[in-house]
This record gives structure tokens, sequence and C-alpha cells, in this order.
């Protein structure tokens, strides 16, 4: 039986490419790390995997594919945040109908959102 989601992978040309900004920029712990390979948070939990693969060259050719989603408890301090450091926003800090929602960029071009549900407190 297919059960939760365990694991989202973003894969780059290099992961040095993707590592800083997911790692030092954004703030997520490296769990489990081999050659060309991270997993970000726990690895026991559900995560996000960044890695080296030999079929994926430069920038994300369609960026809102596939989109990894961080739950925040501070949607507006951590966008704040982030744009103090240069990240670039596609969509700013908004309410949705479970709470907030922000779209960034990694390096690549890969699209990134921030979630804050109404039940994490308020924004």
């Amino acid at each position: 039986m297919i059960g939760r989601l365990r694991l989202s992978s973003i894969w780059s040309e290099d992961l040095n490419n993707l590592l800083p900004f997911y790692r030092d920029t954004l703030g997520l712990s490296v769990g489990m790390e081999a050659p060309g390979f991270v997993i970000l948070g726990d690895p026991n939990g559900p995560g996000v995997a960044l890695g080296t693969h030999s079929d994926v060259h430069g920038r994300a050719v369609d960026p809102a594919r596939h989109m990894v989603g961080f739950e925040t408890d501070d949607i507006q301090g951590d966008c704040a945040r982030l744009k103090t450091a240069g990240v670039k926003f596609i969509e700013e800090p908004n309410e949705m109908g479970a709470g907030w929602i922000a779209t960034f960029e990694d390096p690549e071009g890969n699209l990134v959102q921030l979630l804050q549900f109404n039940d994490s407190g308020p924004a």
C-alpha cells in the first residue's frame, strides 16, 4: 500500500549549486550526506533530498512543474530574512484559505514555497 510522502528530490548538475542555499540561506539541517547526495532534515521522516544527476543541466526548464513547500510559523519574518539574503520572490506572502503562502526561486530556478497554516499561529 502506498503511504505518506517520504522524500522529495531536487536534482542538479552539481549538488554544490543548491546545498549552500538550502542549508545556509534557508537554514535546513543536513540529516544524511553521501557523495553527491544529501537529505535535509530528519532522514527518518518526510524530507527533501538534493543530489547531483547526470541528466540534469543548468537552470530548471519548467520550474512550476514541481514545487517543494516548507512549513513555517512566521512567514512574514522568514520572507523578510530571505529577501535580505537576496532571494528572488515570485509570489509575496499572501493569504489563502488555510493560511499563508509565498513562492521564491532557488539558485537554479526551482520554485520553493513557504506555507503557514492557520493552526500554526498568527502571520
